[in-house]
């Protein structure tokens, strides 16, 4: 078996997003095909109301999907199309924006601790302009296993830790994304390995803690990220009380145009969006 080899370490870096939210943005922006089909992840979260109180009020998205964990906390999401739901401790939710949504994700809670996660998910370009769909999930229909004393909530994706099958409940066929979620509660390190084939991205963030790689014998720290090559199984080292999020995925290898909120294969594309925002008519027949 041969450990995929580490191509770089990311520090994510603080910034503000919506009506001022303090976030970390792990990666997103410059050169996008190095996560392809992943576009861009958030780690928001503070105990200081000030950080996140003000929300994400109504805006546009063409051309992705996005995914939102709520490790703990309350946030509610309401669109155009009159879905309204409630995030909570442990929950997550899927939007895929399609041709175009537009949506507020906003606070329910004025004190107390909030974190969570958003990654964006490029969708194929003959997909694009589909039809938008929302769905909320809440934390106990998010598939849970234990495998060597690790836990692991598997929010999409099938495959296999250190032999041991995980699944969940949720695959996507365009681009078979795994989203897991791994901690390790023991006081001593645990061994992971998952298994991976090749040519699939693969990326690991570090959300807790520390983690040592085995094909580099380095180490990844408390918001890090690692990016993986492309051959070869996923071997590393969780530090006692390490959480960290797991994102592999098969490659869409088409062109990637992002501006802001809309991510399409080109600039004729982006300005039609962009039009079509201005003259109200984004979500139209949506």
């Amino acid at each position: 078996m041969t450990n995929r080899p580490v191509l770089e370490i990311m520090t994510a870096r603080s910034t503000r997003d919506g009506d001022g939210v303090h976030l970390l943005r792990v990666f997103g922006g410059p050169r996008p095909e190095r996560f392809d089909p992943f576009l861009m992840l958030d780690d928001f979260g503070s105990d200081s109301p000030s950080d996140y109180i003000a929300g994400f009020p109504p805006h546009p998205h063409r051309g992705f999907r996005t995914m939102t964990y709520m490790q703990q906390g309350h946030f509610e999401h309401r669109d155009h199309m009159s879905h309204v739901g409630e995030i909570r401790d442990g929950g997550a939710q899927w939007m895929t924006a399609g041709r175009g949504v537009i949506h507020s994700e906003m606070p329910k809670q004025s004190e107390g601790q909030l974190r969570g996660f958003q990654l964006w998910l490029n969708l194929p370009a003959k997909d694009k302009m589909m039809a938008p769909d929302y769905q909320n999930i809440q934390a106990e229909d998010i598939a849970t296993h234990v495998i060597d004393g690790l836990i692991i909530r598997a929010i999409a994706g099938n495959g296999t830790l250190n032999q041991q099958p995980v699944t969940s409940n949720t695959t996507i066929a365009d681009t078979a994304p795994q989203i897991w979620f791994l901690s390790n509660p023991q006081s001593q390190p645990a061994s992971v390995t998952i298994a991976q084939a090749d040519q699939r991205t693969a990326l690991l963030y570090v959300s807790e803690g520390e983690v040592k790689l085995a094909s580099s014998n380095t180490q990844a720290k408390q918001h890090q990220l690692v990016r993986f090559g492309e051959r070869g199984h996923l071997t590393f080292e969780l530090a006692p009380a390490a959480s960290v999020m797991l994102l592999t995925g098969q490659p869409l290898h088409e062109p990637i145009v992002q501006h802001g909120p809309f991510v399409m294969n080109d600039m004729a594309q982006i300005e039609q969006a962009i039009r079509d925002y201005q003259t109200g008519s984004l979500t139209d027949a949506a």
